[in-house]
């Protein structure tokens, strides 16, 4: 892994993250970035390598009374990651795990269709996709991303992250063909701590970063 000081911000990240692939020979037919924050460092990464640019949305799924510690996330299309023991320390119920499973899937569904102004998601058969986003603590959210990306007929997913801890990169990679990351610092306390500038990003700046999907209208066909 490259050390690195902190990040300028999201674009400065993805220009370095973009750049580490290139000198891999990172060979890509679509970057898919988990928005909001994903999106400034997908639009780099995807225009360093030359591929389009498309989201692929998941949401965590909270632990009651705590909102900030996800016991699982899921996708767009509902697939879901369970984080089984933080369900058991936290006593959440079947019944409650289900119950925010199924509002939190709309709840992403929508916000993809907002996104793209449709409900489209590419067809990536054969394709080698590399999945983007501003970085991960426990990678809840990538790996709803990755159980969604199993049931497509991929060639190869690479997740690509520029800081995640290595706890988390070896749980990544059991779904993943590969995960690449700039830094993997072992004191981690969150994302933000390796960014000198680590605004929210709104969704009109995220959406902005989309223009491709919008304008060209020839894109791939969907499934």
């Amino acid at each position: 892994m490259v050390e690195l000081d902190q990040f300028d911000n999201r674009v400065d990240a993805g220009k370095q993250l973009g750049a580490m692939l290139r000198t891999h020979d990172m060979d890509a037919d679509m970057t898919l970035a988990i928005p909001r924050g994903g999106l400034p460092l997908g639009r780099t990464v995807a225009d360093t390598l030359s591929t389009p640019v498309d989201i692929i949305v998941a949401k965590k799924i909270a632990a009651p009374k705590n909102a900030e510690y996800a016991i699982g996330a899921v996708a767009s299309d509902g697939s879901v990651w369970r984080n089984d023991t933080a369900i058991r320390q936290t006593s959440a119920s079947e019944t409650y795990f289900e119950r925010e499973r199924e509002a939190i899937a709309e709840q992403a569904e929508q916000k993809a269709i907002r996104y793209r102004e449709s409900d489209d998601f590419p067809d990536l058969t054969d394709s080698d996709v590399i999945i983007v986003d501003d970085g991960a603590a426990t990678g809840a959210t990538i790996r709803a991303c990755l159980n969604r990306m199993k049931k497509i007929n991929t060639a190869s997913v690479t997740v690509a992250l520029p800081v995640v801890p290595p706890d988390t990169i070896k749980m990544l990679e059991q779904s993943a063909d590969s995960v690449m990351c700039l830094k993997s610092p072992q004191q981690f306390r969150g994302v933000g701590q390796f960014y000198e500038t680590f605004e929210q990003v709104s969704d009109t700046e995220a959406m902005s970063y989309l223009a491709w999907i919008i304008v060209h209208s020839h894109r791939t066909k969907l499934a």
